[in-house]
Formats: C-alpha cells, sequence, structure tokens
C-alpha cells in the first residue's frame, strides 16, 4: 500500500502562482507513476500531469502551457507548480498513484481558492 500526502493549497490570486506537494509513504517502489488530478466545485475530476517512475512526463492539454510537474526521489515527493491561476482552478488537488499490482490510491486532496 502507498499513503498519499498532499499540501500547498489555500488561497491565491488569480494571475499568481501555486507549488502543490505530495509526499508519498509505504510501497514507493511499487509505484509505476504518479499523477496530480483537479476536482472541480462540480466535482469533475480530471487529470493534469503525469511523471513516470523513468521521469516521463506528459501533461493534459488544457494545462501544457502552465503547468510544471516533478518530483524529488529522495523525499518521494512530486510537485505541481501552476502559473497565472485561473478562477476556473479552484477546488482540490488529488495525488495519484498507478501501481505495479493492486489499485491506485490517492490522496485526501488539498483545496486550492482563488480570487479575482
Amino acid at each position: 500500500q502507498v499513503q498519499l500526502v498532499e499540501s500547498g493549497g489555500g488561497l491565491v490570486q488569480a494571475g499568481e502562482s501555486l507549488r502543490l506537494a505530495c509526499v508519498a509513504s509505504g510501497s514507493t517502489d511499487r509505484i509505476v507513476s504518479m499523477a496530480w488530478y483537479h476536482q472541480t466545485p462540480a466535482y469533475q475530476r480530471e487529470r493534469i500531469a503525469t511523471i513516470t517512475r523513468s521521469g516521463n512526463t506528459n501533461y493534459a492539454t488544457p494545462y501544457e502551457d502552465r503547468v510544471t510537474i516533478s518530483r524529488d526521489t529522495l523525499k518521494n515527493t512530486i510537485y505541481l507548480e501552476m502559473n497565472s491561476l485561473k478562477l476556473d482552478d479552484a477546488g482540490v488537488y488529488f495525488c495519484n498513484t498507478k501501481m505495479e499490482v493492486s489499485s491506485d490510491f490517492w490522496g485526501p486532496g488539498t483545496r486550492v481558492t482563488v480570487s479575482s
């Protein structure tokens, strides 16, 4: 099993930047990839970006120009840097892992509020 804890959310103004972090613990050697998801206030959850065990990254088209996913393997942590935040970026941000075997794991999420 893997435990995930997100952090870095809070209140930001539109146009500002934000960096989120997700720390993984447990069977981290079985993680194939990690990803960030955004859940809107309407409860739609969409993938933002993925980083694989080998360090390859993949971005969802709506976000690719404004976000960067990165990792610190020594800290078992991934990050999501978001620039030029918009009102639509408000919501809860979740960290997800895909494993060699077993189901995906999700963190509890971190909430981002964007003010105009």
